[in-house]
């Protein structure tokens, strides 16, 4: 019996390493997005700096851990074998559950996974216990802390609230006081900014946070005070030192080297906001294996009672988490965060709703987005109606961007926002872990970083109505978070209590599968995304421009000619996989050639004046691919319905004809790939001459197909199909050609002496 529970150990704390892995992978946007969205620093500073404060943080946590011990159900009425089926199911939900959005890319909360599967696990094995002993279901709330679970949830909700109007006010202020040339300001008043947003985040994280860590019980003093009480008593003090300090040495160090004050804040505040997830959210990864480990010890401590009689009771005391547990989650969350590959993708998501310049966006519009931006824009324009029109002119001076952040290239955002965005989120969730509030780092961060952007005008008349679309899509997530954390969690204990240890293998088994195809799934998604071009920028030199559209042409080229080819093919055979994986590939380009179109502006903007003859032909390039694109996609959409609706397949002669015209477009789309990857621009005319022929081709089988018509040899949707297929294939053909021309016209612009 020993034996099966110290696998269940075993296997909480293997659950627990992977958590981690996927939990921070989830959680690193929350500090990690202010400092490479503003690209404050190298990379390797940033990812040091919040490597040393989730080491640090990591070792403050153990003041959290009775969330999991006590925070959503009474312990005192379980036993030790129900205890453990709860932790078991809240661990393998927890990993499933943070790696799927992982994948996703989407920014989720441990905290709230956490909570919700707490309870879904612990209602679930109450349920069952209560069946076994006959009770009732009014007796559920003897068993879950329905009042402390609400409290937190309740807490969760208001800081998200919180968080926005502080993020939107405060970064309001402080562009009122800078504006977006913030440098001239900041010569007079940037180390006294630097010196209180730093106070700030020592105060909330060193002296607030220090209550309930590790460290609160070290002596200090002749009298041996505990540093807890020693900070409380001293915390005036503590603050006009630190202030005093801190905007003395920053003044010292800009007259001395003419240090970047900013750059500073925002390195110190990735510190200070890695090491408050640590301490707020290592509970969500090691909190449940630590009260199972705690649990097995008190059942080996019974001298072997029965598992089903042994009541927990003892969890609901001060139980302190041994430090090394601490500090091997520590190392283990350092080296995921310097080394996943999802933590960018999470990250990138965040930093797309809150970057200042125009660009593509990643999520469409909606009717609520619309109607909000809608009522948003008529509140504005009524409320500045009530002010004289020089302190609107002053307003709208303070909110002029300028041409540093409107690069493509360059940083989503600049410094000064991003040191809001730091300080006031690692202000809240300080504060909500000194008061013992579980609320997710999360949920926090992500809603100042909207409020600041909302403030900072990123969210203008271009981009407002995607944007707001964007954070409802986030926040549904949320929602959804609970409800499946809820749900799975509480299948998972029902299952595993009523199956015993033939269910934890198996489901252990299926967390594992899940988890290998959910990351087989993200390397792919991965691996599509690196043979993307990289984004042209009219900072770049002219030839490495001219080798990144020449990398962009050869393959929307290339991948239009095998999309033409294996969805005629895939709808010759009926074979309706193959032409699903058709609209694949023919939804990948779309997306891409609309994605440089959107990109081309910024583009053009950056480009020197005496390279405006190849702008003009850079234009060109990216309208012709996404025309054909749109000839790809007109012609495949309507082949995949028709097979998907199991209509009549074209007739023999039909296939034939369409076989010898895929012959004669393959060789056509050879010649072009040919032009362009050796510039043998003297070979257009023999293109040009190879599509005539294929339009004579195409008129040919035209003309038969009236024939057929006439006959009564094919029918109406037959006709209208075979006709679309055909008219695509000229358009595609023929913007094929314009590509080609233009892409010789740019060459020949960007190489002409100046």
């Amino acid at each position: 019996m020993q034996n099966i529970y110290l696998l269940i150990v075993v296997v909480l704390f293997a659950l627990a390493f992977s958590d981690l892995i996927v939990g921070v992978s989830n959680d690193a946007v929350n500090f990690l997005n202010s400092a490479i969205g503003s690209k404050a620093a190298p990379k390797w500073i940033v990812l040091t700096l919040a490597a040393l404060g989730v080491l640090i943080g990591a070792t403050f946590s153990t003041g959290m851990m009775e969330v999991a011990r006590k925070g959503v159900f009474h312990p005192e009425m379980f036993s030790f074998q129900e205890i453990m089926v709860i932790f078991l199911a809240v661990m393998l939900t927890d990993v499933i559950l943070l790696d799927a959005f992982n994948t996703l890319g989407m920014p989720t909360s441990t905290t709230v996974s956490l909570i919700f599967e707490l309870l879904g696990s612990a209602v679930a094995v109450s349920l069952v216990k209560i069946k076994n002993l006959g009770g009732s279901m009014s007796e559920l709330v003897q068993y879950v802390n329905t009042g402390k679970a609400l409290a937190i949830i309740s807490g969760i909700l208001i800081s998200v609230a919180i968080a926005f109007t502080f993020g939107t006010i405060i970064q309001y202020l402080v562009r009122l006081i800078f504006s977006f040339n913030y440098k001239k300001m900041m010569v007079y008043f940037g180390s006294l900014f630097g010196g209180l947003a730093i106070t700030m985040i020592s105060y909330f994280i060193l002296i607030k946070g220090i209550d309930g860590s590790t460290f609160s019980s070290f002596p200090v003093g002749n009298q041996n005070t505990p540093l807890a009480e020693w900070v409380k008593g001293h915390t005036g003090l503590l603050l006009l030192i630190s202030l005093s300090g801190w905007t003395t040495v920053l003044q010292f160090f800009r007259w001395l080297i003419k240090i970047d004050i900013l750059q500073i804040v925002v390195l110190a505040g990735t510190f200070a906001l890695a090491m408050a997830f640590a301490g707020n959210d290592l509970v969500n990864f090691i909190g449940v294996p630590a009260a199972g480990f705690t649990s097995f010890q008190a059942w080996q401590s019974s001298g072997g009672l029965d598992p089903s009689n042994l009541k927990m009771g003892m969890l609901t005391g001060d139980v302190k988490t041994p430090f090394l547990f601490l500090f091997i989650s520590g190392v283990v969350m350092i080296v995921t965060l310097i080394t996943s590959k999802k933590a960018k993708a999470v990250t990138q998501t965040e930093v797309n709703l809150g970057r200042q310049m125009e660009g593509a966006e990643r999520f469409g519009s909606s009717a609520l987005a619309r109607a909000i931006v809608r009522s948003s824009v008529r509140i504005n324009k009524n409320i500045t109606k009530f002010f004289p029109e020089p302190v609107n002119n002053f307003i709208k001076n303070r909110f002029t961007r300028i041409n540093d952040i409107d690069d493509t290239n360059g940083p989503a955002f600049d410094k000064l926002r991003a040191s809001v965005n730091l300080m006031v989120s690692s202000i809240l969730i300080a504060l909500g872990t000194s008061l013992k509030l579980p609320l997710s780092t999360t949920y926090v961060t992500f809603m100042v970083a909207m409020g600041s952007s909302l403030a900072d005008g990123a969210w203008g008349r271009e981009s407002a109505v995607y944007r707001v679309s964007g954070v409802f899509a986030v926040i549904g997530g949320w929602f959804l978070t609970a409800l499946i954390a809820f749900t799975i969690s509480a299948l998972m204990a029902w299952i595993i209590s009523s199956a015993g240890m033939l269910a934890i293998i198996a489901l252990v088994i299926i967390a594992i599968i899940l988890i290998i195809r959910t990351h087989i799934v993200f390397r792919r998604k991965s691996g599509k995304q690196t043979e993307e071009e990289e984004i042209i920028s009219g900072n770049d030199a002219s030839d490495k421009n001219i080798e990144k559209f020449k990398n962009q042409v050869i393959k929307t080229i290339n991948t239009s000619g095998k999309i033409f080819t294996y969805a005629l093919d895939s709808f010759i055979n009926e074979n309706i996989v193959s032409i699903r994986e058709a609209m694949k590939m023919n939804d990948q380009l779309s997306s891409k050639t609309k994605k440089q179109k959107s990109n081309i502006i910024p583009t053009i903007s950056k480009m020197k004046l005496e390279d405006a003859d190849a702008g003009y032909f850079i234009i060109q390039i990216v309208d012709y691919q996404r025309e054909i694109s749109h000839s790809v996609n007109y012609m495949v959409v309507p082949l995949k319905d028709h097979l998907e609706n199991q209509h009549k397949p074209f007739t023999e002669s039909q296939i034939q004809e369409i076989k010898s015209l895929i012959n004669e477009v393959t060789q056509f789309f050879k010649l072009a790939l040919l032009i362009i990857e050796d510039e043998k621009f003297e070979k257009i005319e023999d293109l040009v001459a190879n599509r005539i022929k294929i339009v004579n081709i195409l008129y040919e089988i035209e003309k038969v197909q009236v024939k057929r018509i006439k006959v009564k040899e094919v029918n109406t949707r037959n006709s209208l199909l075979f006709f679309k297929s055909l008219a695509e294939t000229k358009n595609m053909l023929l913007q094929s050609v314009n590509l080609v021309k233009s892409y010789r016209d740019y060459i020949i612009a960007s190489k002409k002496p100046l």
